[in-house]
């Protein structure tokens, strides 16, 4: 299969060069260069006898014929974040590919859908997994905006056929390659990952109302300084988290007022991101996280008020289709090890509406949402292995 892998890896880096951007990989919701990348993947899946077409969310869609016993869908999504990689979400969509070129003419896989899916960054419109919602026939007024609905007609589609992009009823079950965005693979030598479940999320914004005073004229034990009240509590996230297997959480942004060299910070807004596969544990650590801020804020005579801003539920994969893929990797003579996805992906759309797996590619360097994201060729040619036995049992 190495040649098979060598062709995907190339493949990748083919569509890459489909960019907004020249010198960047920067390729947004149904932006010109999605154009070029329906008809290079469009002229492929023609070439290996496939059923084309483009629904009306814009998602590239390639159906071949199998046994009928269902419909598998291989997905995952064709737009980029600004300055990225050329592996994040459009290896899955080419390894969907690859295994059908793979399979040539056997009768005993079941139909097989490629969707490569319009949108899933959220990076134009800041509205994610446009493509997949629309599969799912879950794309409601948040997502479907005015703007969004301009860009469907600009693409040369029409909103009004949206309806027809959903799931087949003959869908049985839905199958996302994808890098795993992360080091975990890699510390560990492995070059695939089973994902049992795409972790819950909660956003929080924090802020910390202190007093601004003179820098110089204000002594240490009168002053109501925010920012330290803040860096405290900072310290204690990265505490709990990591006493508490499982979970992430992280304090990435943090602004300041007045923010000036000599005067005592009196404002300090922190951001909190908290994830975890179970939503409970999550629940309760953020609950926690919470709490150790107001006690912090008591002691310094600091005022606190905070706001979530999401609270998303986790996604299990289906567990049937987790013990399929988990076989098809020992099959294939590779290790088997199941994971948590601390990213959302397409998966997480479908997930609730049919079963779904998932199988992550180590990230060398753990390198992601960078031109510098890379794929192993050998990992690629594990996938594929698996890929073409899960297939066959599904």
């Amino acid at each position: 299969m190495s040649a098979l892998a060598d062709k995907a890896v190339e493949y990748c880096r083919d569509l890459a060069q489909c960019t907004e951007e020249p010198g960047r990989i920067t390729r947004t919701f149904l932006s010109p260069p999605m154009h070029d990348v329906h008809r290079m993947l469009g002229a492929w899946m023609l070439q290996l006898g496939m059923d084309v077409s483009i629904d009306a969310a814009g998602n590239l869609r390639g159906v071949r014929a199998g046994a009928p016993r269902g419909r598998l869908i291989i997905g995952s999504h064709l737009d980029t974040v600004p300055d990225a990689g050329a592996f994040d979400g459009i290896l899955g969509v080419v390894l969907g590919m690859t295994l059908v070129e793979a399979l040539g003419n056997s009768p005993s896989a079941p139909t097989i859908e490629v969707i490569g899916f319009s949108e899933e960054e959220g990076v134009r419109f800041g509205v994610p997994f446009i493509g997949s919602r629309s599969v799912a026939g879950t794309p409601g007024e948040d997502v479907l905006t005015p703007a969004v609905l301009d860009a469907i007609r600009d693409f040369g589609l029409d909103p009004a056929n949206l309806p027809a992009a959903r799931l087949s009823i003959e869908t049985t079950a839905y199958l996302e390659f994808h890098i795993e965005q992360g080091p975990v693979l890699e510390n560990l030598d492995l070059p695939l990952g089973i994902v049992d479940a795409i972790a819950g999320q909660s956003r929080l914004a924090l802020t910390f109302h202190g007093r601004a005073n003179h820098a110089g004229t204000t002594p240490m034990s009168l002053r109501r300084d925010a920012l330290t009240a803040a860096s405290e509590w900072i310290c204690h996230v990265e505490t709990i988290a990591a006493a508490a297997p499982g979970l992430v959480a992280t304090a990435g942004s943090i602004s300041v007022e007045p923010n000036a060299t000599n005067v005592i910070p009196g404002v300090a807004r922190v951001s909190l991101d908290v994830r975890h596969a179970n939503d409970e544990a999550r629940h309760a650590a953020v609950a926690e996280l919470l709490d150790a801020a107001a006690r912090i804020c008591a002691r310094r005579d600091i005022s606190l008020c905070h706001e979530r801003r999401l609270d998303q539920s986790a996604v299990a994969m289906s567990p049937e289709l987790r013990h399929t893929l988990a076989a098809a990797v020992e099959a294939a003579g590779y290790p088997v090890h199941h994971m948590t996805s601390g990213a959302g992906h397409d998966a997480m759309i479908l997930a609730p509406h049919l079963p779904a797996a998932m199988l992550f590619l180590r990230s060398p360097g753990g390198v992601s949402h960078h031109p510098d994201e890379s794929v192993l060729v050998k990992d690629v040619d594990a996938a594929i292995e698996a890929g073409l036995r899960f297939i066959h049992s599904v």
